[in-house]
């Protein structure tokens, strides 16, 4: 998840790059800083949301289970360690991909392969970040410090799954919806099956919606050599997307029974599975905006999620 379409030149025809031209970026950050904001997609926050809510829906749920109260400086700590670590993952990924983003005139223009941050700024930059999200940790549970830790080694690898499969949505499911397992355990101190439900729901909702994503880029993902479900799956997207959100449904419906939540949470899960049958049927995989616009709706379904292990509760 590291391309989008805006222009780069004042022509707002041009879609060339996918750096924004007039952000608050430009406004408010001093020149030096910028480069390094883009490189940590500062400008395009959907990453993070779709990092921070599997911990909020892990938290919420364990909440729901036991009976705890709601911990909102668990919510706040997750907010920024999800920024953070979804800055770092980023980093890492055009690091590893500057060769690939220089080929491509979308991401010609990134900051590595444009040389406004060499690849030793960069380490750096990635290496602070790290430390930053260390610090979120440490504010945990030991059993939460090393759960969370060892997500370390799933985003160290998923960037090069690009290079090896056509399934790199998978690892990325893997390593987005770590928090699911984080969120639970700031709670309770250890891994429960509902985490786990909560989890496999994660990574089936992360390959419906990153197989729609990389529609966006599948002509020059195969150009370059780099694979993805959707170059995989071609013209067969649709019916996978049903079957892998009806998955997701099915598996959160698990995690909703197994914590004992009410019939609240699966008035409200119905609702979010209307809203994934409106993303599969109505998605245009050839049209790379309405690709993007269906990506970035679920932040909707995330939101509706949480909503509904809040309301179970109850």
């Amino acid at each position: 998840m590291g391309r989008q379409e805006y222009p780069m030149t004042d022509n707002p025809k041009s879609t060339a790059s996918d750096i924004p031209v007039i952000h608050w970026i430009d406004r408010v950050l001093p020149p030096f800083c910028r480069p390094y904001a883009r490189l940590a997609r500062v400008d395009r926050p959907i990453g993070t949301w779709l990092l921070l809510l599997p911990c909020w829906w892990g938290s919420a749920l364990a909440t729901a289970a036991t009976m705890h109260v709601p911990n909102l400086w668990h919510f706040a700590l997750f907010a920024v360690g999800a920024f953070v670590m979804r800055g770092a993952g980023c980093t890492w990924n055009d690091i590893l991909d500057r060769d690939f983003d220089a080929q491509v005139a979308r991401t010609a223009d990134r900051p590595i392969p444009s040389g406004a941050v060499s690849v030793r700024q960069a380490v750096v930059f990635l290496v602070l970040q790290l430390l930053c999200g260390l610090a979120v940790l440490a504010a945990f549970n030991s059993v939460t410090m090393a759960v969370g830790a060892a997500a370390l080694v799933l985003v160290a690898i998923y960037p090069l799954m690009k290079r090896i499969t056509y399934w790199p949505q998978a690892f990325l499911g893997l390593t987005f919806n770590w928090g699911a397992l984080v969120g639970w355990t700031a709670i309770t101190g250890s891994l429960d099956a509902p985490a786990l439900w909560l989890y496999a729901a994660g990574i089936a909702w992360t390959l419906g919606y990153d197989t729609i994503y990389a529609h966006q880029d599948k002509e020059d993902d195969a150009l370059i050599g780099v694979k993805s479900s959707a170059l995989k799956l071609g013209r067969n997207t649709r019916p996978w997307l049903f079957a892998f959100y009806a998955v997701t449904i099915a598996l959160l419906g698990a995690a909703g029974w197994s914590a004992g939540l009410s019939a609240r949470y699966y008035i409200v899960l119905a609702l979010a599975a209307v809203h994934l049958v409106w993303q599969a049927s109505a998605v245009d995989i050839d049209d790379p905006v309405d690709c993007l616009a269906k990506f970035k709706s679920n932040r909707i379904f995330g939101l509706l999620l949480l909503c509904g292990v809040i309301a179970g509760a109850y």
